[in-house]
């Protein structure tokens, strides 16, 4: 028995005045493969004049897609989730026998399948001098991706960047930090560039207060959190797709809840849209003053007692 928890994430832009909102898509609903059970979900839009169509894209994931009726001042998106934190094993699967040992070959048909998540983009010097220093690596596979995901956790110091868009690789290993989604890309390229499909996922990550305090290592979160949050996924035959999360160097468990998969980062961002306004006559700089409001919490609902 887990703890069941309810989730609210609040977006909202404000605008100084109206302006014509462009058709928005959103990627806030849990992704199909998705281990973690969702009792309920719900999607909330203001303004409230919009029509929301669902959809998937081609990576199977839930989109909703707005289109707005009228000018307006603000945009904001509400998400409501009840979860069951079902504690599960990351490391129970089985893996082909062809694909047990690294390095291994994807077949023919795996190879298709799996052609944009072998696409790589050309290495900058640091990352040509970590793919030779990681190519040696043999052995099992899982040991390998626990090696390749530590190799990133220890060279990348996670910060939180508010700036959008994701650093390439090169600059993420220049300047030593970046956020989750850097390390992230960071790692997907690595796998990438070593013979392993990988793919960028972004999701919610719930992390709750632990019942005792682990008596060496990491004391973890002093109070119950939530966050959006990225990681890499890569693909191994018979096991499927392995969470791998750089930002603690550790598999993804039932805490790391997917929104969205994606060969490219762009794809897998939480919302796009744009937004023209009419500008003011007379005036050659008129910009709009925009604000940005945002917060996350998570709520326990139903905790029963449990071994510890």
């Amino acid at each position: 028995m887990g703890i069941r928890v309810a989730l609210r994430h609040f977006t909202r832009y404000t605008y100084d005045r109206l302006v014509e909102l462009s058709p928005h898509v959103v990627r806030l609903r849990p992704a199909p493969h998705a281990r973690t059970t969702i009792l309920s979900y719900s999607l909330r839009v203001e303004p409230t004049t919009h029509f929301l169509n669902w959809h998937q894209d081609p990576y199977s994931n839930h989109l909703a897609r707005l289109v707005f009726l009228k000018p307006a001042t603000s945009f904001a998106v509400t998400v409501d989730l009840l979860a069951d934190l079902v504690p599960f094993n990351p490391f129970d699967f089985f893996m082909e026998e062809s694909s047990e040992k690294y390095p291994f070959e994807y077949d023919a048909a795996h190879k298709r399948e799996l052609a944009p998540y072998l696409d790589v983009l050309p290495p900058g010097p640091m990352l040509k001098e970590m793919i030779a220093r990681e190519r040696g690596a043999t052995g099992r596979t899982i040991d390998v991706l626990v090696g390749l995901n530590r190799a990133v956790n220890q060279c990348v110091k996670y910060i939180i960047r508010m700036e959008p868009g994701v650093q390439t690789p090169e600059e993420t290993l220049n300047i030593g930090s970046g956020s989750c989604r850097d390390s992230t890309w960071l790692l997907v390229q690595l796998c990438r560039h070593l013979g392993l499909a990988a793919r960028f996922c972004s999701g919610y990550l719930i992390q709750l207060v632990a019942d005792e305090k682990p008596i060496e290592g990491p004391q973890g979160p002093t109070s119950d959190f939530t966050d959006l949050h990225a990681w890499a996924e890569v693909y191994v035959p018979g096991a499927g797709w392995i969470g791998l999360d750089a930002t603690s160097g550790l598999l993804t468990a039932e805490g790391h809840i997917p929104l969205a998969c994606s060969a490219d980062p762009q794809s897998a961002s939480p919302i796009t849209g744009s937004y023209s306004w009419t500008k003011k006559p007379g005036v050659e700089d008129d910009k709009v003053e925009e604000g940005f409001e945002f917060h996350m919490s998570v709520t326990r609902m139903i905790e029963v007692s449990r071994v510890t």
